[in-house]
């Protein structure tokens, strides 16, 4: 044999540097781990079918020994309980024992054992046996753990019993507790006579059943009890199932009755204060609550909780009662009867102020129907946080109606009352705001900062300005934070605001509308002589803060634009508790106030006209006046939304750049390219109307020359070099001005605004408005007033022209309303008469009172002055 090169015992090789050896072993041990966990699933199999064989076969010998039980029970104390006496409760008889060990719910025959059981009960207790006594006899010492575990089993029994049939009791889960003889309130009673406070087991047998969430099953019993068309209970007459919730509420809420705290998914407040309308159902539970402690444990148990009440809320009942909705009408329903108890405390109206802060945040916005937002803001102020949402949708009527008429007048004098009262504000600012003045300013910021983006202003702001001393606790707070320049913050009544802010934002974003809402119907002398509703010294400390704050808010802290705001932000999405959207509405109110401010400044100065600059003249440079020239720039913004803020040389310094700029687009012009027009002086307007109002807006920013001609038809010799325009511009604002043309009229002190009888003098009179603005401003007319523009032609071809408008028509101009403090630029006669009407009626309305208060107490049948009061002050508020 030759050798053929193939090698038949060639080695191999691992290229993993391991042996075969080790390639066995490896294989071995996965396969032992393997065949490990298949063991150990079959063990857990088989002890899962052991467990579930036990469970299974000790429920049917359960089930086999409640039978028995039950038929032993039967033969010893009849089916339906006729073999038994009043011994049946005590612990040596079976009675109580064997009933509760085989009773279930949903056996029929179980259900009317236990229903004769609990009138036996109620016969023994109405005749005046000893309840202790009836269950443990003469000593309840020795036997006080087996009658505990009895009563209480019992007590959760019959509530059980009633939930479960509650859909054929739902008839008469409202009657009365004299109505003894139907099943629902059978139950009922006995658990009322079971969970009395003066019984030693009270305290237990409430334990035992808040740890069996027993108000999860008091919300569906009441949640069915509403709809049954049945009579409720007669008028003063309470039914069992408000008795029953009485006593479990001040059990709960109630010293000396106070039991252990349970979870608050399951609470009094998340399980039945959810339930639409609950005062309507129970209005003695709404009396004993609002007049007792209760009211003030609650809320305080919402404020501790509320923050996470997605977790703790139970589903809502429907798309139309939403939990936190419903939470929120029922808890401003009691508090206005709350606030008005002479137990009131501080800190309760601290945690109400937070709690119905943060539900109203989660409520949608609420537009009244005869709103309008127009030029003004003052009564619209968040024209911006309404925009598109101007109903509530999805959620129902009489629940928003609840919420609106909840948040009435009452409601907020005493909240602000009780926030004020609970504070120093006469201290001195040395040492600035002392931590409960921080927290009532932060409780009532942040409630009423939520409040004015979601109800009508309407109906608030006349409340906080004139009945409440709002005005006074906020200066005072921003005036001592302001001397010792330190803002505190606000974050721990304020914790559900996204975002950092500084410590004024909310201050002035509640005070600013406020005050200027004080400010519509104060009079001259009131302001500049009585000095009301602030003092000059404390108006112009104001002024410096405000104009800090609105500086501040354009220029220095970076801030979405308001477009930019909303459109990111949605129906489902949006946050009106950001920093962004409140620095928004702070400057616009802030501005607002300002300009007020400044008009009041004008009118009579009470502070040097600087004081409104939010910066020196210097500090106006190159950057902001090139940015000014921009559009959606910082600069354009503020001359836009408060061009006081910036000195009048600056502005002046601004506007000559935007001339120029203009002039630079227009480019330069030629004599081909120049409009010449042929007027008539004697018929200059009318020449000039038929001539020039067929220009567009292009030809009315270039050159345009005139060529006048006299009364004989020749044209007067000169070449309009400017000169005769200038003259042609104050020969027509001569005529157009002129009362005896009829497009004008003048106040007494000569001041000129619209002829409103115009109209019947020119046929073409809104077309004369027109082309006076047209042709005398030479700007853009998309960006100003027809009537504005007038004013601009000066600056533009530099030429003066001085037209004396009146206030109130300067006013209307700049697309704000006229108050009464403007009355006088129209008609001095008629503000002077009204001025003494509001004087006299003041006091009029007061004697009236007065003397309708003695005609009625003599006539009336209240049984002291204090109850008579008392009605009289609910219907002065009616009022």
């Amino acid at each position: 044999m030759f050798f053929s090169g193939v090698s038949s015992t060639r080695k191999r090789v691992d290229l993993g540097g391991r042996s075969s050896k080790e390639r066995d072993r490896q294989k071995v041990l996965e396969q032992a781990q393997l065949e490990r966990k298949r063991r150990l699933n079959l063990r857990q199999q088989n002890s899962a079918a052991l467990k579930i064989q036990k469970c299974f076969r000790g429920r049917k010998a359960v089930e086999a020994e409640r039978s028995k039980m039950r038929e032993q029970f039967c033969l010893t104390f009849g089916k339906h309980c006729q073999k038994v006496d009043r011994n049946c409760f005590n612990s040596d008889s079976g009675f109580l024992q064997q009933l509760l060990f085989f009773f279930n719910a949903r056996n029929n025959g179980d259900f009317e054992a236990l229903v004769e059981a609990c009138r036996l009960l109620h016969r023994f207790v109405r005749a005046n046996v000893d309840i202790v006594e009836l269950f443990a006899g003469m000593d309840y010492k020795p036997k006080n753990a087996i009658m505990d575990n009895r009563v209480k089993r019992l007590a959760f029994a019959c509530l059980q019993a009633v939930h479960h049939n509650r859909n054929h009791l739902k008839d008469q889960l409202l009657m009365s507790s004299e109505c003894t003889s139907v099943p629902a309130v059978i139950l009922l009673e006995a658990v009322v006579i079971m969970t009395d406070p003066k019984l030693p087991w009270a305290c237990k047998v409430v334990g035992y059943l808040l740890q069996r969430n027993i108000f999860v099953l008091v919300r569906d019993i009441v949640v069915t009890a509403k709809q049954s068309t049945m009579a409720r209970s007669t008028k003063g007459q309470i039914s069992s199932l408000e008795h029953f919730l009485i006593l479990m509420a001040s059990h709960v809420g109630q010293q000396p009755y106070t039991c252990t705290n349970i979870d608050p998914r399951w609470s009094f407040f998340s399980q039945v204060l959810t339930i639409p309308f609950m005062w309507q159902l129970f209005p003695h539970l709404k009396e004993v609550f609002t007049n007792t402690g209760m009211s003030k444990h609650y809320i305080h148990q919402m404020a501790l909780h509320v923050h996470g009440h997605a977790k703790t809320l139970p589903d809502d009942l429907s798309r139309e009662f939403p939990g936190y909705a419903c939470l929120l009408g029922n808890t401003l329903e009691i508090a206005v009867v709350a606030f008005s108890q002479p137990n009131s405390s501080f800190d309760m109206a601290v945690d109400f102020a937070v709690v119905s802060a943060f539900m109203l945040e989660a409520l949608p916005p609420i537009k009244s129907p005869n709103r309008e937002n127009k030029g003004d803001s003052s009564s619209g102020i968040d024209e911006m946080a309404i925009d598109e949402e101007c109903i509530v949708e999805g959620i129902n009527v009489d629940l928003k109606q609840q919420i609106i008429n909840a948040i009435d007048s009452r409601l907020l004098q005493q909240l602000v009352n009780v926030l004020s009262r609970g504070t120093s504000l006469s201290r001195s600012p040395k040492n600035g705001p002392e931590n409960k003045v921080v927290e009532a300013v932060g409780a009532i910021c942040a409630f009423l900062h939520v409040t004015f983006s979601r109800l009508p202003l309407e109906r608030i702001m006349t409340v906080l300005a004139y009945r409440t001393e709002l005005v006074p606790m906020l200066w005072n707070f921003m005036k001592w934070c302001h001397e010792d320049q330190q803002w505190p913050s606000l974050s721990g009544q304020t914790d559900h605001l996204s975002g950092e802010g500084p410590g004024w934002l909310l201050p002035l974003a509640v005070f600013c509308p406020v005050y200027k809402h004080m400010l519509m119907i104060v009079d001259n002398e009131e302001f500049y002589d009585q000095e009301k509703p602030l003092s000059l010294k404390d108006i112009r400390g104001l002024i410096v803060i405000l104009k800090q704050a609105l500086w501040q808010l354009l220029w220095v802290i970076p801030m979405k634009s308001p477009n930019a705001v909303k459109s990111s932000t949605t129906h489902s999405t949006i946050r009106r508790n950001s920093v962004d959207f409140i620095q928004q509405r702070v400057s616009i109110v802030t501005s607002e106030l300002l300009a007020q401010l400044q008009d009041w400044n004008n009118r009579r100065q009470f502070t040097s006209p600087s004081v409104f600059h939010g910066q020196a003249q210097e500090a106006v440079d190159e950057v902001f006046i090139s940015q000014a020239l921009t559009e959606n720039t910082r600069a354009y913004d503020i001359l836009r939304q408060a061009p006081f803020l910036v000195p009048f040389t600056s502005r002046v310094k601004i506007f000559t750049s935007q001339l120029a700029a203009a002039r630079q687009r227009n480019g330069p012009q030629d004599a081909f390219t120049q409009h010449r027009f042929r007027i008539r002086r004697d018929r200059i307007f009318e020449d000039a109307f038929n001539q020039l109002s067929a220009l567009t807006e292009e030809d009315l920013r270039g050159a345009i020359r005139v060529t006048f001609v006299n009364e004989f038809g020749v044209e007067e010799a000169g070449i309009d070099g400017g000169g005769i325009f200038k003259d042609f511009m104050e020969n027509i604002t001569h005529a157009a001005f002129d009362m005896q043309y009829g497009l004008f009229k003048e106040t007494a002190d000569h001041l000129l605004y619209p002829n409103p009888g115009s109209g019947l003098i020119h046929d073409q009179h809104l077309q004369f408005f027109h082309f006076l603005g047209s042709i005398l401003g030479k700007v853009e007319l998309r960006l100003l007033s027809k009537i504005v523009v007038l004013l601009l032609l000066a600056m533009f071809e530099g030429i003066l022209v001085d037209i004396p408008f009146a206030t109130f028509f300067l006013s209307k101009l700049k697309q704000k309303y006229n108050y009464l403090n403007d009355l006088p630029s129209l008609d001095p006669e008629l503000y002077r008469h009204l001025i003494f009407l509001k004087v006299i009626f003041s006091d009029f309305i007061i004697y009236f009172f007065v003397f309708w208060i003695i005609l009625k107490f003599k006539s009336c049948k209240y049984r002291s002055p204090s109850e008579f009061f008392t009605a009289f002050e609910n219907l002065f508020f009616a009022i």
